[in-house]
């Protein structure tokens, strides 16, 4: 296969789709790489790595896209950049399934089998392709690293010639991968540490780490869904978790929460009432900003001071360590893609694969699927969530 790496052209996107040991991975089962001069330099890998690694650097994204029968990206193309795709080639990157219905439509048009990396079925098989949990375990490691950056205490009780510093106290609010890594983090730097998550499952996860789980009775058993996610919550109960959980949530240092739900704004977990009666100096990182947020307060992008409390709405923190996420995406996608070649390296999508299937958002000239089928089923009276990346 003719495989094409183009340079992310987001703003603020550094990573890259393949890195050179994915590439030499490629190259040495007869396929062609073509990778676009600089598409690596942001991860830390510069052009020269590529080259030795055997693929072929185009100086833009038209030489290198030129022919391919694969493309490979991070982010999802631009109207401009889905017209200059070949017809009929493959398309692997993060392709907002639920949201952009106008792209899917795009892609179909120009015959695109277009496979949204959001979409890999969360099963053992597919675990190696599984990029949302790749990237959720930089952001929760990450959103700890700020937040300690941020706050005004140390995290570690010290013991000093001038007196003790007690240890910061830090919650984390959702334990998928992103809370799970974001606990281990704050336990390292020597944090006291709380998790909570509406899966009682989950509890010896967290303990294991060495926090506290923060039992919530919210009058049900049945908090996961099939796939291993949580369920959203009635509004009933969603009231019951925000009331239980505030006390908690006052009493800390530092908060991160982490619950998303797919294709929808997320919950809102934190009322400014409760903010405003958190001590001055404390911290909340929330890595559901991008699709509205888990506290009232919290901004895109934006650092916002509340009576002296800090709600940071970070976005895409995995492109803010983008050597070890673009390695972890890279595999991800390599993975997928050695799916699809066949033998002499020739395309062969079988969508008997129930990955493939899964995952495939366009194919042969139309949707593989209904837009909304990509997304969890209507509650009744609970529907799955998941966790923000």
């Amino acid at each position: 296969m003719r495989i094409a790496v183009p340079k992310e052209t987001a703003a603020g996107e550094n990573r890259v789709a393949a890195t050179p040991e994915t590439v030499k991975k490629l190259v040495d089962t007869g396929n062609e790489v073509l990778l676009q001069a600089g598409a690596g330099v942001a991860a830390g890998h510069p052009d020269s790595q590529y080259t030795e690694a055997g693929a072929q650097v185009k100086p833009d994204a038209a030489a290198t896209i030129a022919g391919a029968d694969a493309v490979l990206r991070v982010g999802k193309p631009t109207s401009e950049e889905v017209a200059a795709l070949p017809d009929g080639s493959i398309l692997i990157g993060y392709l907002d399934p639920l949201t952009d219905e106008a792209t899917a439509q795009s892609l179909a048009a120009k015959k695109i089998s277009a496979f949204a990396m959001e979409s890999i079925p969360r099963t053992t098989r597919a675990q190696s392709m599984d990029s949302l949990s790749s990237q959720a375990t930089v952001s929760g490691y990450k959103a700890v690293l700020i937040a300690a950056d941020e706050a005004p205490k140390f995290l570690p009780m010290l013991t000093t010639a001038a007196g003790t510093v007690r240890p910061a106290k830090v919650f984390v609010i959702g334990a998928g991968v992103a809370g799970l890594q974001a606990i281990a983090t704050a336990r390292r730097l020597g944090a006291i540490v709380h998790g909570f998550d509406v899966r009682p499952a989950v509890k010896e996860q967290v303990e294991s780490l060495g926090a506290k789980f923060v039992e919530i009775d919210l009058g049900t058993d049945d908090a996961e869904t099939s796939g291993g996610y949580a369920k959203e919550l009635t509004d009933e109960q969603k009231a019951k978790q925000t009331e239980l959980m505030s006390q908690t949530v006052i009493e800390s240092d530092i908060v991160i929460t982490t619950a998303a739900i797919p294709g929808r704004t997320a919950p809102m977990l934190i009322p400014t009432s409760v903010v405003d009666q958190m001590a001055p100096g404390s911290v909340i990182i929330d890595l559901a900003a991008e699709t509205g947020g888990n506290c009232e307060l919290t901004q895109a992008g934006q650092t916002i001071l509340h009576n002296g409390v800090k709600v940071i709405g970070p976005a895409n923190l995995p492109s803010t360590m983008p050597l070890h996420a673009s390695q972890l995406y890279a595999k991800n996608v390599s993975n997928l893609l050695e799916l699809m070649i066949g033998e002499e390296g020739a395309k062969n999508v079988d969508f008997s694969d129930e990955i493939l299937d899964g995952a495939c958002l366009t194919h042969d000239g139309k949707l593989k699927k209904d837009v909304e089928s990509f997304a969890p089923p209507a509650p009744a009276p609970e529907t799955e969530t998941s966790e923000a990346e």
